[in-house]
């Protein structure tokens, strides 16, 4: 389970550390925020390429068609304990499905990241992922979540999140009362849409016989159907889809363009394109597909711009999430008291505040 992180779902009364320390469970995993930018870092940390996580907002099918080869999808929701009498697939019944069950607090993150990545079709895993997935490939659901606690790059990438926190708290035991989230996963497996959720005792299947991006629909629909459950009183939700990534889809489509264009220089003969379409016939229409593929090229170098852009400011946030302000506030803090401008700034604030406090009364 992944506690929302809250001043209200922290204990009061630390004590002092010299050193900010990351803020984990007694399990030594830290909580993982919900955003395509964190996971996308952490599914390149652990060794896959040419594959990113991106945000949903709609569950329509042209949102689903716009983000190209989907592998999976990401659920968050607030998790609350309730019967479920839908039955599970029994250990062991399913051998080509990858399923762990999570017997590590605060991992839920990681392990839908898995669920995905070691059950989906034609993904770059990457030595670490590769060797891993062979390792556990007989073992029962329980000694896998044990596995990935022991995988020591997994833990590493999934920990490189954890806040430096300026003081050393004690656990706290969850109350009924606090925000508890959750993530789960949806993977097409071979014909098969399943629901993958550590917290339950094996796969849950969503539908049969569906294949290539029909998956999604089905997908789309039990999500929608997860969401109504809680509709009269949850809103808290959030859809992630792991997917090709924008970069590999759009270089592959722009080297398919540049090659059609070198044929049509060259003069190629119908079905030596490389991409098995015939070349136009007569010079207008030579010329027309020629311009055509030269937008389309510009269109793609667009594009790779901005996903470009989009990438470098996640790799700046996810830094700002990382770092450690702490010395940086004290020294701040500590020049202002030493030019005897911080007392006055004090003074102002608590002003405004009680200004602030009459107006309202």
């Amino acid at each position: 389970l992944r506690r929302a992180a809250s001043p209200a779902g922290r204990r009061e009364g630390r004590s002092p550390a010299r050193r900010p320390h990351a803020a984990m469970s007694s399990s030594g995993w830290c909580t993982v925020e919900s955003d395509p930018g964190v996971f996308t870092e952490l599914v390149s940390e652990m060794g896959a390429r040419g594959v990113s996580v991106e945000e949903l907002w709609s569950l329509d099918e042209d949102s689903l068609r716009a983000l190209g080869k989907v592998h999976g999808l990401i659920f968050l929701f607030k998790w609350r304990a309730e019967q479920d009498s839908r039955p599970v697939v029994a250990d062991g019944a399913a051998p080509n499905v990858f399923f762990a069950k999570q017997v590590i607090t605060n991992a839920c993150a990681t392990q839908a990241l898995l669920s995905i990545l070691l059950n989906a079709e034609g993904v770059e895993l990457g030595d670490t992922l590769s060797d891993f997935k062979a390792f556990v490939a007989d073992f029962p659901a329980d000694l896998k979540g044990l596995a990935i606690s022991n995988q020591e790059a997994i833990r590493a990438a999934h920990n490189s999140f954890a806040r430096p926190e300026p003081f050393v708290s004690d656990e706290r035991v969850a109350q009924p009362d606090d925000d508890v989230f959750h993530f789960i996963s949806y993977v097409r497996v071979g014909s098969t849409l399943y629901e993958l959720d550590g917290l339950k005792e094996g796969p849950i299947v969503c539908a049969e016989g569906v294949g290539g991006a029909d998956w999604l629909g089905s997908a789309a629909a039990a999500v929608q159907a997860r969401i109504e459950r809680y509709a009269a009183s949850e809103i808290k939700f959030n859809l992630m889809a792991m997917c090709e990534s924008k970069q590999t889809a759009l270089t592959r489509q722009r080297e398919a363009a540049e090659a059609r264009l070198v044929a049509l220089a060259d003069g190629a003969a119908p079905m030596d394109t490389g991409d098995g379409s015939s070349l136009p016939e007569g010079e207008e229409a030579l010329a027309a597909e020629r311009a055509r593929l030269m937008a389309e090229i510009a269109d793609v170098d667009a594009q790779l711009a901005a996903d470009g852009d989009k990438r470098a400011r996640w790799k700046e946030e996810n830094a700002r999430r990382k770092h450690n302000y702490v010395p940086f506030v004290y020294n701040f803090l500590r020049l202002l008291a030493e030019h005897k401008q911080l007392k006055p700034l004090v003074d102002a604030a608590r002003q405004r505040q009680e200004q602030r406090r009459q107006q309202q009364q």
